[in-house]
């Protein structure tokens, strides 16, 4: 295998997978290829748990039409994993011998554990989540863990998923109330079942296509703003009104869903009722997408091992890690920035201009961190770039609403820009809310004029108010006329958000 390119084929009940990454400067591993084939093998599973021919014949022809992908791109080292539709197979020992005897690949089967724990480290290793309760339901497995603290306490593999429901309680393709009701009643006795699950209150975190689906078609409901479902948040309510949603369409009008891939119609509601059990039992409020899933699991397990790690330290840091290194981003620069940044901020509370709290002067340090980011593209319409690079880009531990706050502040030019950026999330944020974020971009633009040079001159910094004057007092250890003809030139913003002319001293 080419050290820079992975690959896996994920082999699951209702469809299989083809993924091709390649490892990108930073080290994030960026999807390449993305071949699906809906093979629906649960199907041929027989009540003996016997893998059909049919079904058979099926996975090794699929494989062999991966094949020629992998062959193409001259990958001599596939990763190929099974769930639980082979997993459960009376037979499988003869499905691997003749895997590997027809085609390139050698089939791993996963237990139960493997599956779960696979799922639990995508989750902790790619988004904000430091305790909650993931599910990731398959078309023959459902698996659950609990995890506190990132650490995994519990784990349960349920032998169903949306297609063995379907297939047990639903006759037609669309359920009937008397079908419904059988289906909700087994599901709550399964899901109660599991001491560590019930009244939990912590986030759900929803793997696998049947999840992503139903975000997908929430968010074409409510005509959702911003680009990609990694991290997205839904509420019980929302929930409900999916299901609502598609109990009232036909299976013709199923079909026919923005957001619901059409293989997926007929087993999307036993899905969903799923999920909206699952969120009654643990009693939350809470789901979320993790588009992350046991594919980027085993990566993170086989990609950290010589680090004697598997879960990062820290998602979001990881995050910007990899910003500073796909866009080119002056660390030290950066830090000395931050550094003069809080202390602005620090200085406009002390003379009570400001109320900047802790998880503001969080905002402080990552909206410069990535402030002008842009430039990389760009330097004319660098503030353009930054905006639309940081709402459009999935940041791992960023939900939604944060990354858009981080790209407005990051991104701060103008009152009228900022305005221009905001608009299609104006609903998203108060009116106070929204003065402290041009407050913040402020604060970054003018800390960032202070080191224009890149010289790091600025050694203490103090402040005063007097009348309806700020006074900044700058101690300087080099030459600081160009950093004074910037700040002199940007200082209008900061003078717009507090109300006062600001007067700077430099020596």
């Amino acid at each position: 295998m080419n050290k820079e390119t992975y690959a896996i084929i994920d082999i699951g009940s209702n469809t299989m997978r083809l993924v091709i990454y390649l490892r990108d400067k930073s080290g994030r591993l960026k999807e390449i290829e993305n071949v699906k084939a809906v093979a629906r093998l649960r199907n041929f599973l027989s009540e003996e748990n016997i893998l059909e021919e049919k079904g058979i014949e099926i996975l090794i022809n699929t494989l062999l039409s991966f094949q020629e992908v992998t062959r193409h791109h001259k990958l001599n080292e596939v990763k190929c994993v099974a769930t639980a539709t082979i997993r459960q197979a009376k037979n499988q020992q003869s499905i691997l011998q003749r895997v590997k005897d027809e085609t390139d690949f050698s089939m791993r089967v996963l237990s139960e554990y493997k599956e779960a724990y696979f799922g639990y480290l995508a989750v902790v290793n790619s988004t904000p989540f430091t305790s909650g309760v993931t599910i990731d339901i398959g078309g023959g497995s459902t698996e659950l863990t609990y995890f506190e603290d990132r650490k995994l306490i519990s784990y349960y593999s349920f032998p169903f998923g949306a297609l063995s429901l379907k297939k047990q309680f639903i006759k037609q393709n669309i359920p009937t109330e008397v079908e419904l009701h059988t289906l909700r009643t087994f599901l709550a006795e399964q899901f109660s079942s599991l001491e560590w699950l019930v009244n939990k209150k912590l986030p759900i975190i929803g793997i696998g296509g049947s999840a992503r689906n139903m975000v997908q078609i929430h968010q074409e409901m409510i005509s959702y703003p911003l680009a990609g479902v990694h991290q997205y948040k839904m509420n019980d309510q929302e929930v409900k009104n999916v299901n609502d949603y598609l109990h009232s369409l036909t299976f013709s009008e199923l079909q026919r869903v923005e957001g619901l891939s059409k293989d997926r119609a007929d087993i999307i509601i036993p899905a969903v009722e799923v999920f909206k059990l699952l969120m009654d039992v643990v009693k939350t409020d809470q789901f979320a997408l993790s588009r992350k899933g046991l594919r980027d699991g085993v990566f993170y397990e086989e990609l950290t091992k010589d680090f004697g790690i598997t879960v990062f330290p820290n998602v979001i840091e990881e995050s910007f890690y990899e910003l500073a290194t796909d866009y080119d981003i002056d660390v030290n620069h950066v830090l000395n920035v931050t550094n003069i940044g809080i202390i602005i901020a620090q200085l406009l509370n002390k003379v009570g201009l400001a109320s900047i709290n802790k998880y503001d002067m969080t905002l402080i340090k990552r909206g410069a961190f990535t402030f002008n980011l842009g430039k990389y593209i760009d330097s004319e319409s660098s503030s353009q770039h930054t905006y639309y690079l940081l709402a459009n880009r999935t940041i791992d531990g960023l939900l939604h609403r944060e990354r858009i706050i981080i790209a407005l502040i990051a991104s701060f030019t103008s009152k009228a820009a900022f305005k221009r950026y905001v608009a299609p999330y104006i609903n998203w944020f108060s009116k106070e809310e929204l003065i402290k974020y041009r407050l913040l971009g402020a604060i970054i633009k003018f800390a960032y004029s202070l080191n224009a040079t890149k010289r790091n001159i600025i050694e203490q910094i103090e402040s005063e108010e007097i009348g309806e004057e700020l006074h900044f007092y700058f101690t300087c250890n080099k030459d600081w006329k160009p950093e004074q003809y910037q700040v002199e030139k940007q200082k209008k913003h900061l003078e717009k958000q507090l109300k006062k002319s600001v007067i700077l001293h430099f020596g």
